[in-house]
């Protein structure tokens, strides 16, 4: 009996600990989601009664927002292609090598701890030796050394799923490497893929410390509401991080999803 009170004290410390670390990771974005629906212009917590769409409705006349949207849209979805393109490949590469397996693992994901500041300082300064003028391409190449070994490591984990086994029994069947990847490594490493996707798309349209190095004439989104925010921050800022706080849930879920009906 004192064994099962202990065991029972153990857990529900453990889930105290994770309730208070729920509680600090999402009440901010929760609170300001809430604030998004607050007709005044301060930002506090609506009434029930006084729930309003009065900013995501302004959203539609801020040009300057909309033209940071855009450019960010258009820079998260090339990193988004790219990354994963170069994951799946890097992934691949991964299964064909033997003893070079961690020095190439390392490789890939060493971008991941270099700081966004030094990495986009770095690449400012050689694109100015080069002489290439900052534009939304600039700023995509640095998202992707950051979006690249995050894709990276989600498509790696579902290779688990591809037994060697079975690439053997299809090689003795006849089938070439293509033939073995295109039937039997991609659908099992959907899920994966579709992580990659979400992760890199993320990654991309939310960073800001690469950006603010390679940026162009365009601001690309959180460089723009940044500036807003100093300059005094208007309430459709609040609708704005609302909606892509639901856009962003949103697509993790679907990815939660298919990994569970994956699983079952």
């Amino acid at each position: 009996m004192h064994a099962g009170f202990e065991r029972w004290q153990i857990r529900a410390c453990i889930w105290a600990l994770t309730l208070v670390a729920l509680v600090i990771v999402y009440l901010p974005p929760v609170y300001l989601l809430g604030v998004s629906f607050n007709p005044a212009l301060q930002p506090a917590l609506p009434s029930l009664g006084n729930i309003s769409l009065k900013w995501y409705q302004a959203l539609l006349h801020e040009r300057g927002l909309l033209r940071a949207l855009n450019e960010s849209l258009l820079i998260a979805a090339v990193v988004t292609l790219v990354s994963t393109v170069a994951a799946i490949a890097a992934a691949l590469a991964y299964l064909e090598l033997g003893r070079l397996r961690n020095a190439w693992f390392l490789l890939v994901i060493l971008p991941m701890f270099v700081p966004g500041i030094i990495q986009g300082l770095a690449l400012s300064v050689v694109f100015n030796r080069w002489q290439l003028a900052p534009f939304w391409g600039t700023v995509a190449l640095g998202h992707l050394l950051w979006a690249l070994p995050f894709a990276f490591t989600v498509v790696l984990t579902s290779m688990t799923s591809v037994r060697r086994s079975y690439l053997l029994a299809a090689a003795d069947l006849g089938a070439g490497w293509w033939r073995r990847t295109c039937d039997i490594v991609l659908p099992l490493i959907l899920p994966g893929v579709i992580g990659a996707i979400v992760f890199s798309f993320l990654l991309s349209f939310n960073e800001f410390a690469r950006s603010s190095y390679l940026v162009g004439r365009q601001n690309t989104l959180p460089l723009d509401m940044f500036g807003k925010m100093n300059s005094g921050a208007s309430p459709t800022i609040y609708a704005l991080s609302g909606l892509i706080l639901l856009v962003s849930a949103l697509l993790v879920g679907v990815v939660l999803a298919m990994a569970a009906g994956r699983r079952g």
